[in-house]
């Protein structure tokens, strides 16, 4: 059993069914980020030059054959050169400048065959209107993410790839607040599901001990 399988206990995580204030008995107080703001800007991105270094499998035969190259989903997006420069008639909103820096993990196969990765960066400015709230004893914060994906590239130079490349940034505006929450209480932690064991014979005590026909024996007709 688990919140999901063979669980109608109403303390659970899940839709909400009837009226989403039947069961509410508490208001709470989390520390959470709030998300003031937010905006998307997709491109396609041609010319991109990726010097890679820390080859794994080291030393590759040289030259490289491009394969991929996508975003380090691990590593977060360095943003620096911020510039958070108010707007006169709004003052609730900015221009927010950066240069983002999105590590990047190239995939190849040297002259040998052999398939290895390397590392390397995408460099991006980035100039968006935002709403930034005024100062606050919370300090406010921009971030960014990012999504990377090439599969188009050719070896252009020593351990040097030049591709063309999709690429999705979220730039946004957070803070580290606390904030009241309606609650619905503690769930009801179910026990755990346990999955079957895995047969040395599978199959083989499912099958009927004696042969059986399929279906009702009809005679033929001849």
């Amino acid at each position: 059993m688990s919140f999901y399988i063979n669980n109608t206990n109403p303390s659970r995580p899940g839709p909400v069914t009837g009226s989403p204030l039947n069961g509410i008995c508490e208001k709470i107080l989390i520390e959470t980020t709030k998300v003031f703001d937010a905006c998307v800007s997709q491109s396609t991105e041609t010319g991109i030059v990726l010097p890679v270094t820390d080859f794994n499998p080291a030393d590759p035969a040289l030259p490289l054959t491009f394969v991929s190259a996508v975003n380090a989903p691990s590593e977060p997006v360095t943003i620096t050169d911020l510039v958070v420069d108010r707007l006169e008639t709004c003052p609730n909103y900015a221009n927010v400048s950066a240069t983002l820096t999105i590590p990047v993990i190239v995939t190849y196969r040297d002259a040998n065959g052999v398939l290895g990765t390397g590392r390397s960066s995408i460099t991006v400015n980035k100039n968006v209107i935002l709403f930034v709230p005024q100062p606050s004893a919370s300090p406010i914060n921009i971030t960014a993410s990012a999504v990377f994906s090439s599969e188009i590239g050719s070896y252009t130079a020593e351990n040097t790839f030049t591709v063309t490349g999709c690429l999705q940034v979220i730039m946004r505006v957070t803070a580290v607040v606390d904030v009241l929450v309606p609650s619905y209480g503690y769930p009801v932690i179910p026990p755990c599901h346990s999955a079957p064991a895995a047969s040395a014979c599978p199959g083989l005590f499912d099958m009927p001990l004696y042969p059986t026909a399929s279906g009702p024996v009809v005679p033929p007709r001849f």
